[in-house]
């Protein structure tokens, strides 16, 4: 098992497209355990902790012929995929019939030789699960119809868009509370003590596998937002939470398993309470797409424990293409942003080579895009250099940017530092599309009177030097350009 760093970066590959594309490029159809040594090289350039292989359990057939006979699903596959066929649909990697790696990208066989690959150069493995639902053709529903939210014949005839009668009971479709429910799963019960035994054995068999796990969906399984979606149907509300009981459950044997969640609706420290390593931080995500600097510096000053547990991202299965979504400047600067943070950070297969079509999970193919090598080069290097200077094993602080009465342009400008045994390091972004300055007064009281050397550690490795008193009263004077930013070590200057 690897044991991953406290803040580890994850690289989220699209496991049945990776392969399929592969095995065009080789000549010959591939399985996890025939991938080439120099591919595995590819997906864990330097400054990549863990891959997160998405999608490696055995789907549902009945899942996928649902998806099949659905318009609207189907018209967005061919919209992402011009003439796909439906050799094409796999079927969607959450509607998962049983945890055991599907036989189409190796098995469990394919599944362990891919660990060990991954274990050799260092990186960790992650994969999905998903607590809330399952197929309806999953062994569970005829063996153990006690783990479900159960309804009655008059439901499955009132409603049989929300429950589905199996012949044996009658069980709800899986939704959350704000949608209407999903077609092609059948909802579990999270209060339901046997379901909670058989979650906890399920999670302990895939750490066996894997170095964690990102947990689809996390925040419907909390009682709370379980009663408010299912009511009386769900029963009473247990004394105990559903994902602390769990988690201990399975940290009982896996000491070391990651827990990583899928979160929304402003649960995520409620969700690092119950005993989740890493929730989504999507706040973030949609303050750099759509809001002002004011309001990502904003959501920057939570404390950093909390922030230490968050998940940065600029894009992942389930968001657009950060290539489509951001220009390109604006997509270089929000990357220094997020790799200089604090807290878990992932980058989706494809989000390094610009790729800017979404492929929805159902489809195990895409169409070609010609790969962006300078962008590749600009990530690459990013991650490299940032894991190389061990920044983020120290403490982090958000800093503030002085701006005066006739230029208020520095308000644009987000600054942080990090501090420890690594050393010194200031990083500055622009986010905004006009030149900013600002002073930027240092917070080491220990810069004195002495010259301190600035060295750019990503893009041009110039140094520079500046005065400790001057860093530490007036700041550091910054002007960046339009999506801007600076990466600094601070270190003792040359006598």
């Amino acid at each position: 098992m690897t044991e991953l760093p406290a803040q580890p970066v994850i690289h989220e590959v699209n496991t049945r497209v990776w392969l399929r594309e592969l095995g065009l490029r080789i000549g010959r159809p591939v399985g996890l355990a025939e991938v080439p040594k120099d591919i595995w090289d590819e997906v864990t350039p330097a400054g990549v902790d863990a891959v997160w292989l998405m999608g490696v359990w055995e789907r549902s057939p009945l899942g996928r012929s649902i998806a099949l006979d659905n318009p609207t699903l189907r018209a967005a596959f061919d919209a992402a995929v011009p003439g796909v066929g439906e050799e094409d649909i796999a079927g969607s990697p959450y509607c998962i019939r049983r945890y055991v790696v599907d036989e189409a990208i190796g098995g469990p066989a394919g599944l362990a030789a891919a660990r060990d690959e991954l274990d050799r150069r260092g990186v960790g493995l992650l994969l999905d699960y998903v607590p809330n639902h399952v197929a309806p053709d999953s062994p569970w529903v005829a063996e153990h119809p006690e783990y479900f939210v159960r309804g009655d014949a008059d439901d499955a005839r009132r409603d049989p868009a929300a429950f589905l009668d199996t012949g044996r009971a009658v069980i709800a479709r899986g939704r959350d509370p704000f949608f209407p429910p999903w077609p092609d799963v059948v909802q579990l019960n999270a209060f339901a003590p046997e379901l909670r035994r058989a979650t906890t054995d399920v999670l302990a068999e895939i750490g066996e596998a894997c170095d964690g796990v990102r947990c689809d969906m996390a925040m419907l399984l909390m009682n709370d937002v379980f009663a408010r979606t299912w009511g009386d149907r769900a029963g009473t509300p247990p004394d105990r939470e559903f994902w602390p009981e769990v988690v201990a459950g399975v940290r009982a044997r896996h000491p070391h398993m990651v827990f990583a969640a899928e979160a929304y609706w402003d649960l995520e420290w409620a969700l690092q309470e119950q005993g989740f390593d890493f929730c989504y931080d999507k706040r973030l995500y949609d303050r750099i797409l759509h809001e002002s600097a004011t309001s990502v510096r904003d959501h920057l000053r939570a404390d950093e424990r909390y922030q230490r547990g968050l998940v940065r991202f600029l894009e992942n299965h389930d968001e657009p293409r950060a290539a489509h979504t951001l220009p390109p400047d604006k997509e270089r600067a929000a990357a220094v942003l997020i790799a200089t943070l604090p807290g878990a950070t992932l980058w989706h297969e494809g989000q390094f080579t610009g790729r800017r079509i979404h492929l929805p999970v159902f489809l195990d193919r895409r169409v070609d895009e010609a790969p962006d090598a300078g962008l590749r080069a600009f990530h690459e290097r990013l991650l490299a250099r940032v894991r190389h200077s061990g920044m983020r094993t120290g403490s982090w602080r958000l800093l503030e940017c002085q701006v005066w009465p006739d230029n208020d342009s520095g308000r644009d400008l987000i600054a942080s530092c990090w501090t420890g045994g690594a050393g010194r390091f200031l990083s500055v972004v622009n986010l905004s599309d006009h030149p900013a300055q600002a002073h930027i007064p240092l917070p080491w009281p220990e810069l004195g009177e002495d010259v301190w050397e600035l060295t750019d550690l990503v893009f041009s490795e110039d140094r520079y030097g500046r005065s400790g008193a001057d860093l530490l009263g007036t700041g550091l004077y910054v002007d960046l350009p339009p999506w801007g930013t600076h990466v600094f070590s601070v270190a003792a200057g040359r006598p």
